[in-house]
């Protein structure tokens, strides 16, 4: 019988486009309750294929892949190259399809829920207006005078911790990547480990290494990674200067 298998979860890299398919990488993390005896299982990353035809029948783009669920059903292979499929595992899409967001369900109601309040609130107040403009007396030779607003002072935005020794923090979409980092895979299990750090403290253990006029990435693939992982607007660096 076929190796059938089912992933679900969001894109955690950017659309790849080839002459008949698109590909994306994924990732997965096992049970936490493992056989007595036995290992727990860690995050394994995958590289999906999907053909253009199934892929473009979704509505998914190259900018909703990485904050849409996904469920993904087909068959592993391991005879793609390495620099097609970063991933551990790579899987040859049968079927593609969006799941539906909680998140969307939830805040429906709660804006049901808000406008409900709002109309009650609107009742009671037309109730106990004619009550108070009886029970208002005006004195013609009193001169009201207007209350003058508080001035609030505008509270300092606090800046995000960053790790010890960072010298600047850059927008994630303008590092560049060389093709020698592309085609290498970061130990899934330290990975994971900088992943529940940022969890943890809301920032990367350390900074990434780059060059400061051409923004290459030098070295801290790996945080690189967690950065997409995490959906990182802006990363903390250090700049190696080319002599």
């Amino acid at each position: 019988m076929p190796h059938k298998m089912t992933l679900t979860g969001s894109a955690t890299g950017p659309l790849r486009e080839y002459d008949r398919c698109v590909a994306f990488d994924m990732r997965e993390k096992g049970s936490p309750a493992a056989p007595k005896g036995l290992k727990k299982s860690t995050f394994i990353s995958y590289t999906v294929f999907v053909a253009k035809k199934a892929f473009n029948k979704t509505g998914l783009t190259k900018k909703s892949i990485m904050h849409e669920k996904i469920l993904i059903q087909g068959e592993p292979t391991l005879d793609i190259p390495i620099d097609e499929c970063p991933g551990e595992i790579g899987v040859i899409c049968f079927q593609i399809t969006v799941l539906p967001n909680k998140n969307d369900k939830k805040e429906a109601k709660q804006e049901v829920s808000k406008a409900q309040e709002e109309v009650a609130a609107t009742k009671q107040k037309e109730k106990q207006e004619p009550v108070a403009k009886e029970a208002k007396t005006v004195h013609p030779d009193v001169k009201e005078t207007p209350v003058q607003e508080k001035k609030v002072a505008p509270q300092k935005k606090q800046q995000p911790i960053q790790p010890k020794g960072t010298k600047d923090v850059v927008s994630f979409d303008d590092i560049i990547v060389p093709e020698a980092f592309l085609k290498t895979r970061p130990n899934p299990v330290k990975t994971e480990e900088v992943i529940e750090f940022v969890k943890r403290t809301g920032h990367l253990d350390k900074p990434l290494t780059i060059e400061k006029e051409t923004k290459v990435l030098k070295d801290g693939y790996r945080r690189y990674i967690v950065a997409k992982t995490m959906k990182m607007d802006n990363v903390p660096v250090v700049y190696d200067y080319q002599k």
